[in-house]
């Protein structure tokens, strides 16, 4: 397991109520309420849950860690780069495993300098590094 040398910054945040609860982040940005999808036995109602966190999460960091590596590499990342995360929940030997699909749009990149920046963002990016191994992650330039 690689070890932080320097912590640069720490999120917090309090969940209650689990799947059916609330989750406040301690500066109050963000404060939203959970519900179970309707899949996973919810009521249909309306409000966010993890794995939708999940994505929106890996997504905005993968784009960060993205304009990281273009700036390090001299690649232009498009201003309007973007990237439709999605994040499966199912059953796996002992619990309940997740797995990811980034799809990934650089307008304006030629395909092999898209790959390039994507490998290279992947090898990066928090989440990438804290899943490689753990779940099935795709990565897909559209």
């Amino acid at each position: 397991m690689a070890k932080i040398s320097t912590v640069l910054y720490r999120a917090n945040a309090t969940s209650t109520g689990g799947r059916e609860g609330k989750s406040v982040s301690s500066d109050g940005a963000l404060d939203v309420k959970l519900t179970t999808p309707k899949e996973l036995g919810g009521n249909g109602a309306f409000g966010t849950n993890p794995e939708q966190l999940f994505a929106a999460g890996y997504s905005a960091c993968f784009i960060g860690a993205m304009k990281f590596v273009g700036g390090r590499d001299k690649i232009a990342v498009p201003a309007d780069v973007s990237i439709n995360a999605t994040v499966g929940i199912g059953q796996i030997e002992g619990g309940f495993g997740i797995e990811v699909e980034l799809k990934i749009s650089l307008p304006g990149l030629d395909r092999a300098t898209a790959e390039k920046l994507v490998n290279a963002a992947h090898l990066v990016c928090p989440y990438s590094n804290a899943t490689r191994g753990n779940i099935d992650v795709t990565l897909t330039i559209v």
